[in-house]
């Protein structure tokens, strides 16, 4: 039975890889650091602590990782707030589904992001629930973000299904004992195997419905 759902945001709800990767490529540049084919892929599902880290030591960018966060999440907050790429039908999905169950978000973007990309798409009240990984330590996989977002929705993870695009997003949510709908991303598509821990994969926002969700009690 599944008694809460729980949004990933990047990804899921707005086409994010791409800014975050524009933003982080051009600072580490301005900064003097190098940057490496591998770093979109390794930080995908880091929390913010973690992907600030990774600048400083891996790709050499010189400031502190608590000054790179702020210096990163300002340059993608700067175009959120010039265009929000929504993905095609996340607004109808969300309210579809709250119409339905409560809903959670987990997320591995900051609290300022999470916060400022719900106003703008106007769901913010469909939220029961918010959670950044950098509130609750390591970003995914681990399952801890996910984990504290059931937890704040006041809802068994083993009663929660996982909205997850990400092969790290799907992993963490099936670590947290969810069912997991997966809708892959196909600008990131999840790596070989991972949607071996999906319980149902869609191929878009469209087809996410209250029908698809319950349906994974099936699939259990």
């Amino acid at each position: 039975m599944i008694d809460a759902v729980i949004f990933d945001l990047d990804g899921v709800l707005i086409q994010s890889e791409e800014v975050w990767d524009e933003v982080r490529v051009r600072y580490v540049a301005e900064q003097g650091g190098r940057w490496e084919e591998r770093a979109t892929r390794d930080m995908m599902g880091m929390s913010s602590g973690e992907w600030s880290a990774y600048l400083h030591d891996e790709l050499g960018v010189p400031h502190d990782p608590e000054q790179i966060n702020a210096d990163v999440v300002e340059g993608v907050l700067a175009v959120y707030r010039d265009r929000l790429p929504l993905i095609d039908g996340a607004v109808d999905a969300v309210r579809r589904v709250a119409g339905a169950w409560p809903l959670g978000l987990a997320s591995s973007s900051n609290r300022p992001v999470i916060d400022e990309v719900l106003a703008r798409a106007g769901i913010t009240d469909c939220f029961r629930a918010t959670v950044s990984s950098e509130e609750v330590g390591p970003g995914k996989p681990a399952p801890d973000v996910y984990e504290e977002a059931a937890r704040r929705v006041g809802v068994d993870p083993a009663r929660c299904a996982a909205i997850e695009d990400s092969h790290n997003g799907i992993a963490s949510a099936h670590a947290a004992g969810m069912r997991v709908i997966a809708i892959p991303n196909p600008g990131f598509p999840p790596g070989e195997g991972a949607l071996e821990n999906a319980d149902v994969v869609l191929n878009s926002l469209v087809e996410l419905s209250p029908a698809a969700i319950a349906g994974t009690d099936a699939a259990a």
